[in-house]
């Protein structure tokens, strides 16, 4: 049960004055809270933070104001010029004056009565807003606030600034949050002394009264005790869950799978090259966590190519050695079916038997693999996340792979675990994680890395080049599918659209790129049915079309080993984890390979620095780390890159100092207070629900 102090926090936001459906909704769209099976609450807003603030301390006096300065007059009203009858365009003008000097304040469309009651002749006032000078006379446009000087206490000084969308005024989400704050109860608290006293921590009260009504710019800044007192809460939340999920997995405890070896050396033994020294250290961790009671946590990173899917095959040869099953679970039916094809040859010179189940298998097909899982004839499965879904049942599952799953969160992994089934667990990724975010998303787990390129796979030569060369680039590719090579072409959109009218779509460029090189163009993005893309990338596979036109699509996992151009038009709209997961692609086969990152000039710093890091370095995890300090983890882990789960509050760029902190401090209270029952730990229940992480106290109660 959910303590009964949060109920004012978890209470409909549509029970704030002036927030009904609509403003709620919109109110969502700052939220950066997940809303996906619920409706915006009163807490919610406690977390939507300033990204900046007004400053309206400075009081020079009218003829001291420079343009576009904003500031605080105090002034006194001398006349009102109202617009001419019927002459709408012409403003409504106050004139009003201080000891310096003569200011007008200018209104449009302007409510005489309203304007008389606010500014009345021969009163004094507090006005603030943006100076503008015109031919030498000063005036202010629409004020930002008006008051009369009997209520000077009502002007914000320090005004902050909160992300909006279309629709929703400042004004409106101000009065909402500053209503959510007056219902935040007194709760307990949950920081250790220790860290409040050494980090100046405010209290959680405190923290978010200064955070929405702050006295001095610093106050609202991320660098703030404020918003690091917050972050450090969300963190621990983060960290008290993952734990607790670690504690949870481990004491489903799974049995030891220790096999003989017998399969996995068959399949060695047809592997056309040798492990590589990093690839063996994995395996070895894998087998020594499989081989024990507690159940196997572990991350497996490794860039593009560098042969995760053969230690993969390799573990799950283990499995099927103890008489288990194993499931590799990929994002997408594209990458399953290629796992599929890897996996499939090599596990039958064994013996073993895999299947595939991903949307598309239907009737009979379908039918025969779901009996096949049941009565353990499939020793392997490769699928997309309809592998977990509740009709599918596993004669003795003691493996899971989850492959690409950058979203595979606190929350996904409470939800897995809360199954009750308990195989050993390895998630694998080719987005090279920087360390910090490591922690911050898969601090429950052990992790493995694979350092080396695997025999064989060429340096990758990367060029930049502006668009306007675009005719010289179309004659280079002429040449190179002359000499029989097959290139990429990625493009950002999948059509062209409004917002986005200079870009060039996969669609148009696929149309243009056609005109010139005939039939030997093929087509693939996402909004393609999944046979549609299967067949495209077939085609291409085998030769029948030479040049891929597509979006991102195709970044994850598809391998063409004899291509080896790939370009990627409007280079500088991509992130830097992004654009080294699509120059992968190529490099796989004998011919040395061409990366062309063709951009628009004029490139912003940020794009410059990208583009150098990728002609300079193909160390994805050098990149990743130079990715976080140029875009922060906001950008890093959004929709748009496909990084780790991100954060309501917490900044990674700033922030990562208290990660360690947290997960410590985590480790240790969960040692000494393992069913948070003591006061600290009620009050932490109280953290976790506050941040959503209601699922970690359930399995508390699971036990």
């Amino acid at each position: 049960m959910r303590p009964a102090e949060l109920d004012p926090l978890f209470a409909s936001a549509t029970t704030l004055d002036g927030v009904g459906a609509k403003i709620a909704s919109l109110i969502g769209n700052v939220v950066n809270a997940d809303l996906t099976n619920r409706d915006l609450r009163v807490g919610d807003l406690l977390f939507i933070l300033p990204h900046s603030v007004i400053d309206r301390r400075s009081r020079p006096g009218i003829a001291a104001a420079h343009e576009g300065q904003i500031v605080t007059l105090d002034l006194t009203v001398d006349r009102h010029q109202p617009a001419p009858r019927g002459k709408g365009a012409v403003p409504y003008r106050v004139y009003a004056f201080d000891d310096t000097g003569e200011i007008a304040l200018t209104f449009f469309h302007a409510q005489q009565a309203w304007l008389e009651r606010a500014l009345p002749v021969g009163e004094e006032v507090i006005v603030s807003g943006r100076m503008q000078w015109f031919n030498g006379r000063p005036s202010m446009v629409h004020p930002d606030h008006i008051a009369l000087k009997a209520e000077a206490a009502t002007l914000p000084l320090i005004e902050p600034v909160y992300p909006l969308t279309a629709g929703l005024s400042p004004k409106t989400l101000r009065r909402a949050t500053g209503q959510a704050l007056d219902r935040l109860p007194r709760l307990p608290e949950w920081q250790d002394e220790t860290v409040m006293r050494r980090q100046t921590f405010p209290s959680f009260d405190e923290t978010l009264r200064r955070l929405h009504n702050p006295t001095d710019p610093i106050d609202a800044a991320p660098e703030s005790a404020a918003w690091r007192r917050l972050a450090y809460d969300e963190f621990l939340a983060g960290q008290i869950a993952l734990a607790l999920v670690r504690s949870r997995t481990r004491r489903l405890s799974g049995r030891p799978l220790k096999g003989n070896g017998a399969l996995e050396k068959m399949i060695r033994s047809a592997l056309p090259y040798s492990l590589t020294p990093s690839q063996e250290d994995a395996l070895g961790e894998i087998h020594a966590d499989l081989a024990t009671e507690e159940r196997m946590l572990r991350l497996l990173q490794g860039d593009v190519g560098s042969g995760k899917t053969v230690v993969a095959l390799l573990a799950m040869a283990r499995a099927a050695e103890t008489g288990g099953q194993a499931a590799l679970m990929a994002p997408t039916e594209i990458l399953a079916r290629q796992h599929l094809s890897t996996i499939a040859p090599l596990a039958a010179l064994a013996g073993l038997k895999t299947g595939i189940l991903t949307g598309r298998e239907k009737g009979k097909e379908r039918a025969e693999i779901l009996t096949g899982l049941e009565d353990g004839s499939i020793h392997f499965v490769v699928g997309t996340h309809a592998l977990f879904q509740e009709h599918v049942r596993f004669h003795d599952l003691v493996l899971a792979i989850v492959d690409e799953q950058h979203r595979f969160g606190v929350h996904q992994r409470l939800a897995i675990t809360a199954k009750g089934n308990a195989p050993d667990l390895l998630v694998m990724t080719a987005t090279p994680i920087p360390r910090t975010l490591v922690l911050a998303a898969f601090g429950d787990m052990d992790v493995s890395r694979l350092t080396e390129k695997p025999a064989g796979r060429r340096p990758i030569t990367t060029i930049t080049l502006p668009l306007d060369r675009l005719g010289d680039l179309i004659g280079r590719v002429r040449s190179a599918l002359a000499e029989g090579q097959k290139i990429y072409w990625i493009c950002p959109l999948v059509e062209e659209s409004e917002e986005a009218g200079d870009l060039m779509s996969a669609e148009d460029r696929f149309r243009s790129l056609k005109k010139t090189f005939g039939d030997g163009v093929g087509l693939v993005h996402g909004r393609m049915k999944g046979p549609e893309k299967d067949e495209a990338m077939l085609a291409f596979k085998n030769g029948e079309t030479r040049i891929l036109v597509g979006t991102t699509v195709i970044e994850v996992g598809i391998d063409v080993p004899d291509a080896t151009i790939i370009v990627i038009e409007h280079a500088e709209r991509f992130g830097l984890s992004q654009l080294h997961q699509l120059r992968g692609r190529v490099g796989r086969g004998e011919k040395p390979s061409t990366c062309v990152l063709l951009y628009k000039p004029p490139l912003s710093e940020v794009a410059k620095k990208r583009l150098s890091v990728m002609r300079e370095s193909d160390d994805g995890f050098f990149i990743a780390e130079e990715d976080l300090k140029l875009r922060g983890e906001g950008e890093l882990l959004g929709t748009r890159q496909s990084g780790v789960p991100g954060f309501q509050v917490a900044r990674i760029e700033a922030h990562s100092d208290l990660l360690e902190i947290a997960r410590d401090d985590a480790r240790l209270l969960l040692q000494r207070d393992p069913e948070l029952a003591s006061p600290r730990g009620e009050a932490i229940r109280m953290l976790l629900y506050l941040f959503g992480l209601d699922d970690a106290v359930r399995l508390l109660r699971a036990g």
